[in-house]
């Protein structure tokens, strides 16, 4: 396979395996960590009007959810890219920042999840990804 393909397939890879781990997170989210009694979590307009009521708590699965989908999402665009893991990898965080600022817009939640969310869940996960798989891949 020519390089270019194969790096086009790890950055397309990447992002829709990052995205199964960030919704399979979601859709669990209210099993592990109920939301408050009598929301509607299933609508964005739901979510909108039972923000008020969320704390902290409700706040950590979705911050996993961005965070672990960034993780895995760049790790197999490192582990596929045929060279510059690095180069891949970053475009996978960047899709998902994308999503953050505009669930950000679209979703009012507190400034101190979106400003954790946004610095801490994309950017620097991509980049762990990529140490992670460039170990993974020494120790073959």
């Amino acid at each position: 396979m020519k390089p270019i393909f194969r790096n086009i397939l790890a950055l397309i890879t990447g992002i829709v395996v990052g995205g199964f781990v960030n919704m399979g997170l979601i859709m669990i989210s209210g099993s592990i960590i109920p939301p408050p009694a009598g929301t509607d979590t299933t609508t964005m307009e739901g979510l909108q009007e039972a923000m008020h009521l969320f704390q902290p708590k409700h706040f950590l699965m979705p911050f996993l959810a961005h965070a672990l989908g960034t993780l895995v999402g760049a790790m197999v665009a490192a582990f596929i890219a045929a060279k510059d893991p690095m180069k891949w990898a970053f475009p996978v965080g960047l899709f998902f920042l994308l999503g953050g600022v505009s669930n950000v817009v679209m979703l009012p939640s507190p400034l101190w999840f979106s400003i954790v969310d946004l610095v801490g869940a994309y950017l620097p996960m991509a980049y762990l990804g990529v140490l992670l798989a460039s170990k993974f891949q020494q120790e073959k």
